[in-house]
Order: structure tokens, then C-alpha cells, then sequence
């Protein structure tokens, strides 16, 4: 197994184990019976953060994209850009990190940017991308700035065109970003790597959610 298979598989076991990731029957926003839910808030402690940074600051480092500093848009991405900065240092490359504040400040510092100046090629760092919302707001914010969107890193891609349960669009939300934005988009890991690691699960439990997860997926899946 090559690391970033491995990357990809260890993240998925960690966020079960954190019950971040579970099976069942879930709503979603969009009115979808999905059998599965990822819920990146549920990595609430300080080790769950730590080792959820190191599993950013990996996948962007096998990225091999370019860049200067990173961005967490408030306020999901706030903790996640802070772990991952400590993640990105601790494995040697130690770089400047931002994050945005919902309400403009008028007194001390002012603004709504916070952290390192925000300049040179700038990654995005959230959790997920669902209407690509929170993306286009840090876009704005970083061009405002004088800088340049490099890509945008998120935990999980899950692979499924918009829309709701009957209107179903052609494109992802990520497939959106990438061609609205031009950008990148690096995810740790993607729903076809959820299905890979429960074909390869040797946990009964786990594997008897593949056949609905499989479904899903010929129904919505990009």
C-alpha cells in the first residue's frame, strides 16, 4: 500500500474511531437519504485536532502544490488552518497562517483578516465543500488582499453531484469550485476511498453499509 493510499486509510479509521464518520440513514441539506455522515466538528479535543492537522498538512504536502501561507474562512476553518499550520511546521515547513473574523472590527487592528498579512499563493483550508459558499468569500477576501488563491484543502470530497434528491445536477460541488475558481481542490480522502476501505474492511459491520453507500453513489456520484 503507497502512503497516500495509507494517508487516505488511516484517516478514514481515525474518523470512525472519532465518530466523526458514521453509517446509518442520514438527511442531508438537500433533502438525500445518504447512508453515511461526516460531521468534521466531532474532532473536539485537542489530540483529535492534532492528529486531524497532521492529516491535512500530509495530504497538502503529497499535494505537491505551491504556496506561501494558509487561510481558514471562520469558522470551521479558524481551528482546522491553526492545526494544520502546527502540523506543517512540526514536519519542517513552517509557514504563515490567516483566518477571517465574521464581523468587521473597527478598533485595535481593525479588518476582518487576522493573523499573518495575507500575501504571495494561498491555500484555503475547510472541511468540506458543499455549496462552495464559504470558498468564494475567502476568494474574494484573498484577492482583496493582494494575494493569490492557490488551492483549497479540505478533509473529506464527497464525490456527489448537486442538487436535491430528484434534481440532480451534472457537477460536484468540488467539480464546481475547481472550474468557477480554476483552483485545485485536495481532499484527504474521497468517497471512493470510503468505498475502497470498506471493500477492504475486514470488519463485518462495516462492510454490510457497502451495497448502500455503492447505491448512493450510482445515483449521485460524479
Amino acid at each position: 500500500m503507497n502512503s497516500k493510499n495509507s494517508n487516505q486509510d488511516n484517516f478514514i479509521r481515525f474518523a470512525l474511531e472519532a465518530n466523526v464518520l458514521s453509517f446509518g440513514e442520514f438527511k442531508t441539506k438537500a433533502g438525500r437519504l445518504s447512508p453515511y455522515f461526516f460531521n468534521a466538528g466531532g474532532f473536539n479535543d485537542g489530540a483529535r485536532l492534532s492528529a486531524l492537522g497532521c492529516y491535512y498538512a500530509k495530504a497538502l504536502q503529497e499535494s505537491k502544490i505551491s504556496f506561501d501561507m494558509i487561510y481558514g474562512p471562520a469558522y470551521k476553518g479558524i481551528t482546522l488552518v491553526a492545526a494544520t499550520a502546527i502540523a506543517l511546521a512540526e514536519a519542517g515547513c513552517n509557514v504563515p497562517y490567516a483566518y477571517n473574523r465574521k464581523e468587521t472590527k473597527d478598533h485595535g487592528e481593525g479588518g476582518s483578516l487576522v493573523g499573518a498579512p495575507v500575501q504571495g499563493r494561498v491555500v484555503i483550508v475547510d472541511d468540506v465543500i458543499s455549496a462552495g459558499t464559504s470558498v468564494r468569500e475567502s476568494v474574494d477576501l484573498i484577492h482583496a488582499a493582494g494575494a493569490q488563491p492557490a488551492a483549497v484543502l479540505i478533509a473529506l470530497d464527497r464525490m456527489e453531484k448537486s442538487g436535491t434528491a430528484t434534481d440532480i445536477g451534472e457537477k460536484s460541488a468540488v467539480q464546481a469550485v475547481e472550474q468557477e475558481f480554476g483552483l485545485p481542490v485536495i481532499a484527504i480522502a474521497n468517497l471512493a476511498d470510503l468505498m475502497s476501505f470498506l471493500t477492504g474492511s475486514s470488519d463485518v459491520r462495516l462492510t454490510n453499509y457497502l451495497p448502500a453507500v455503492k447505491a448512493y453513489r450510482d445515483k449521485y456520484g460524479v
